[in-house]
């Protein structure tokens, strides 16, 4: 009877972390098409590396974070990046803050959209695996945790390959 008690426990304890892990993502576990890469789990607690605003057809306001690896290769200026870093970049479509801006009398103040539209995408450091894209593999996932198409991410290397000198890397670290 005691053994029957302990496997329905881990039964129901099982079903409790798969279903919370599928809530949380918005769907399952799903990898990019193009890397394999997957969200990587606790993402949100890595260390900050820099923030950025970009204007044009991008329009966002993103934060850039990183795993332990990634933090110490830029803390000591380390170039190429040791595989094993990860670099994550959490984006959100920004406007103009009309409040914000009317205290200040002019245009200096951008917010995350009302509806938040965010985005989320990885450069995972692995020179074997994904030699051909200069040792990175990347991946970009919507609001709800679903992989963007194969399109989207074979533009990510191109949009890369030109900031070679830095290990293909754009966000340099703000101390």
């Amino acid at each position: 009877m005691k053994r029957t008690k302990t496997i329905v426990f881990v039964a129901i304890a099982v079903c409790a972390i798969a279903f919370a892990k599928f809530t949380v993502l918005g769907t399952e576990d799903e990898a990019d098409p193009v890397f394999g890469i997957k969200i990587y789990p606790g993402y949100r607690d890595w260390k900050f590396i820099s923030v950025a605003r970009e204007d044009g057809n991008v329009n966002d306001l993103r934060v850039i974070l990183g795993n332990e690896t990634a933090i110490k290769a830029y803390r000591e200026g380390t170039l190429p990046f040791p595989d094993g870093s990860v670099i994550a970049r959490i984006a959100w479509k920004s406007t103009p803050s009309e409040e914000n801006n009317k205290v200040f009398g002019r245009a200096q103040s951008y917010v995350p959209c009302e509806a938040p539209e965010w985005y989320l995408q990885f450069m995972v450091k692995d020179t074997k695996k994904y030699g051909a894209t200069g040792g990175w593999g990347f991946a970009q996932f919507t609001k709800d945790g679903k992989p963007a198409d194969v399109a989207k991410h074979q533009t990510c290397f191109a949009c890369h390959e030109p900031i070679k000198v830095r290990d293909f890397v754009f966000t340099q670290y703000a101390h």
